[in-house]
């Protein structure tokens, strides 16, 4: 596997994540889903955004089931 250099919305992610992060250790917890702010969390919502940008990396559309 070769290490090649971020693009933006790996950088993004990286950022959302941090943030995410820094959520849950302020909030004593190890996961969203032990929130009792989950639905309808900004944070979180920007942070799966930011996921499935990262895996389209900018082509569109969104997570369809």
């Amino acid at each position: 596997m070769e290490n090649k250099p971020k693009d933006k919305w790996d950088l993004a992610l990286d950022e959302k994540l941090k943030e995410l992060k820094e959520c849950q250790a302020k909030n004593s917890v190890s996961s969203c889903f032990k929130c009792p702010q989950t639905i309808g969390c900004e944070l979180r919502a920007a942070y799966v955004k930011a996921v499935y940008e990262s895996m389209n990396k900018g082509s569109g559309g969104g997570f369809e089931f």
